[in-house]
């Protein structure tokens, strides 16, 4: 299944409280999670943690970051033809999550070219996705998802899926072969599967979105700079001024 299409670069990453970022040559690109997530309406997520308190949304992310990162690590596994084993609950649920989706998403594939394969577009933004395949006979990326409950198409998390799926298109396209689309393949704890597609007019639109978030990124990065600048100049002006004060004063 897995085969070299590509020479795919790999880009080492780190993450800070600012946000997770890629080292690609000399330059620190702000990765695709980090754009999205600097320029998404979290009012929704404000209102569901004074609903459950702070603690508990805490706990429930947690769990949650927990078992997708065991989820991802079995299907990353299994497409290298690896055997991956976690014995913790989290891990074991994990399992169950990821065997459904192999075996209810797994039948378009025809080809993988990469598996967490690093991207990057120019000088802008990087990221790894999950999956760069041959699906149905066409070019995608692919992610994998867990979710705690049932989703619909028309939910946001499901348009920022989409979001996504184009920001790591528009990068492998622009750096190694063009991208036609992107799917989710994603499983429940409940272990109901789920698969969402975007193709078409709608990836278009998909980029299109992508491009405005990533506009809308690099404004309020340069806005937040400015203003750090400007409370430094303050502070430094301030501190001459009492330093010249303090000077000047009678012995």
């Amino acid at each position: 299944m897995l085969i070299k299409k590509y020479d795919y670069e790999h880009y080492d990453r780190e993450t800070k409280k600012s946000g997770r970022s890629y080292f690609v040559g000399e330059k620190n690109l702000p990765s695709v999670t980090t754009i999205l997530d600097k320029t998404k309406d979290k009012e929704w997520l404000k209102k569901w943690q004074e609903k459950v308190g702070i603690e508990e949304a805490e706990r429930i992310k947690n769990e949650a970051s927990l078992i997708g990162t065991e989820m991802h690590k079995y299907l990353e596994y299994y497409v290298e033809g690896k055997r991956y084993e976690s014995l913790t609950p989290q891990g074991q649920q994990a399992r169950l999550m990821a065997l459904e989706i192999v075996k209810h998403g797994f039948k378009p594939i025809t080809e993988v070219w990469g598996s967490e394969v690093s991207l990057r577009h120019t000088d802008k933004y990087a990221g790894a996705t999950d999956l760069v395949a041959l699906y149905d006979g066409k070019p995608v990326i692919i992610d994998f998802k867990q979710s705690n409950k049932p989703a619909q198409e028309h939910y946001s998390k499901i348009q920022d899926y989409y979001t996504q799926l184009a920001a790591y298109g528009e990068a492998h396209s622009e750096h190694y072969g063009p991208i036609e689309g992107g799917v989710v393949l994603m499983c429940t704890r409940g272990l109901l599967f789920q698969k969402f597609e975007v193709f078409g007019d709608r990836y278009e639109k998909a980029k299109q979105d992508w491009w405005k978030k990533y506009d809308d990124y690099v404004a309020i990065t340069k806005s937040e700079q400015l203003h750090q600048e400007s409370e430094q100049k303050d502070e430094t002006s301030t501190s001459e001024t009492e330093q010249s004060s303090h000077q000047q004063s009678p012995q």
